[in-house]
């Protein structure tokens, strides 16, 4: 690495090179953020029936927004809305407008569809773009993307914002998992993007080959697409030799892009509230909590033309806190979990990122595991495989196992069934990670 290199890596922008948006005070924004609200929550009531008629069914028009605060008045839409318009009902713009579209996989039912204007994929570009400079990617960077490309939102969400802040982008996307570690070591990328999941099996393809990842030309991860923990970070840091940043999205507000941690802080994502308005909910009331308290996160886009949302449930728990690196737009904590991913486990809430926390700061213990809910007699019970580190000794196993039973316990009050089982004999995950195993019998 150069005197170069290591002087920029880790430091904030240059101030000049940052949007305007980015240099906004807290009032501008707001202002801005009015203007562009009201006229988004007017294109969604004129153009888009299902907004309409529930709009209508909760008494609201778009006109009876004259401050943000207005905005909680307005009835939420969730994935089932999405799916129940299938596929294209929930579009504000006449199809020949539409210059793409992206969709869930749609494994628990229809997919959820989601358009774009060509100004949206320039507002998505430039996001992107904003994202990848607050990670530390700077113009000339080669970034190694590889998010899945097709209808998930991930590759040619990062690949357009690549080019755009001037990036060379290596469009390699997932799989292959050899083929990574050769294209890292031949074409020489400063930057990776990729889920966090994924970039753990490429770290370990490279112990394997007898690389050393640290000694690789990659300096910065952006990593996204599924929650991960500081322990996690802390590891792929470790491990890889760089700074792990997470950025935030989904399809349904935009794709990647939505929110992004600054290299320079790491202390959460700045939302870019310049195009998404972030609002926290109690998840079982709908009530707006304040700023600081944890629920789940909202959004209603500012920009779109395709498929304006509006007051979306992401069902993604956080929490809102002030601006740091990016003093005018709010930051959003690391989820830390999802409404729809909490367990149950004989009446204790208790989310999966909840247990890899345990597991990651167990000695002897790999950042591979899985999570299977079995039955016995009538309750149910949370079986966790964890694989040991290679250098862990048969004997450490019963003793690691033990810690994450216990520190389970501790943390959640729930007890759990931990297994330590023999390296890479867990799936590896390709893309976005799928840890949950529902064996349960049913009634």
């Amino acid at each position: 690495m150069t005197t170069t290199d290591q002087r920029r890596l880790g430091e904030a922008p240059d101030p000049a090179t940052l949007d305007p948006a980015e240099r906004l005070s807290v009032d501008e924004l707001r202002d801005l953020q009015l203007e562009r609200l009201r006229e988004s929550l007017r294109h969604a009531y004129e153009h888009v029936p299902h907004h309409r008629r529930a709009f209508d069914a909760a008494g609201v028009h778009p006109d009876d927004c004259r401050e943000l605060a207005d905005l909680a008045r307005f009835p939420t839409t969730s994935k089932a809305d999405l799916r129940d318009n299938y596929p294209f009902g929930m579009f504000a713009v006449p199809k020949e407008q539409v210059r793409r579209v992206h969709a869930s996989s749609g494994t628990t039912g229809r997919p959820t569809v989601v358009g774009y204007t060509a100004r949206d994929i320039g507002t998505w570009a430039t996001v992107m773009a904003r994202s990848i400079r607050a990670a530390g990617g700077r113009p000339g960077d080669t970034l190694h993307n590889a998010y899945g490309y097709g209808l998930f939102t991930g590759g040619l969400g990062a690949h357009y914002g690549a080019e755009e802040l001037g990036c060379t982008v290596v469009p390699v996307s997932g799989g292959m998992t050899p083929r990574q570690v050769q294209l890292i070591t031949d074409f020489a990328p400063r930057v990776i993007m990729v889920t966090p999941s994924y970039m753990l099996t490429v770290l370990d393809e490279f112990e394997k080959q007898g690389l050393d990842p640290r000694e690789s030309s990659l300096e910065i991860g952006v990593f996204g697409a599924e929650p991960w923990t500081e322990q996690m970070r802390r590891e792929m840091e470790e491990r890889g030799g760089i700074h792990a940043v997470d950025i935030y999205g989904l399809s349904e507000v935009m794709g990647p892009g939505v929110a992004q941690e600054c290299v320079e802080t790491k202390d959460g994502l700045h939302v870019w509230e310049d195009h998404f308005y972030p609002e926290v909910i109690d998840p079982v009331t709908g009530e707006v909590l304040p700023d600081g308290e944890e629920g789940e996160l909202v959004f209603t886009s500012l920009t779109k033309e395709a498929m304006p949302v509006v007051r979306y449930r992401t069902r993604d728990l956080t929490r809102l806190l002030p601006g740091t690196a990016r003093p005018g737009m709010r930051r959003m904590q690391k989820v830390t979990g999802r409404t729809d991913d909490m367990i149950i486990l004989r009446g204790v809430n208790l989310f999966p990122t909840q247990i890899e926390e345990v597991v990651l700061r167990t000695p002897g213990l790999s950042p591979h595991f899985a999570f299977e809910l079995v039955t016995r007699g009538r309750m149910d019970h949370l079986v966790v495989r964890v694989e040991a580190r290679p250098d862990c000794p048969a004997e450490r196993r019963p003793g690691a196992a033990a810690e994450v039973v216990q520190g389970v316990k501790d943390m959640v009050g729930s007890s759990v069934e931990v297994l330590v089982v023999d390296p890479e004999t867990l799936p590896r995950s390709m893309g976005k990670l799928q840890r949950m195993t529902d064996s349960r019998e049913r009634a």
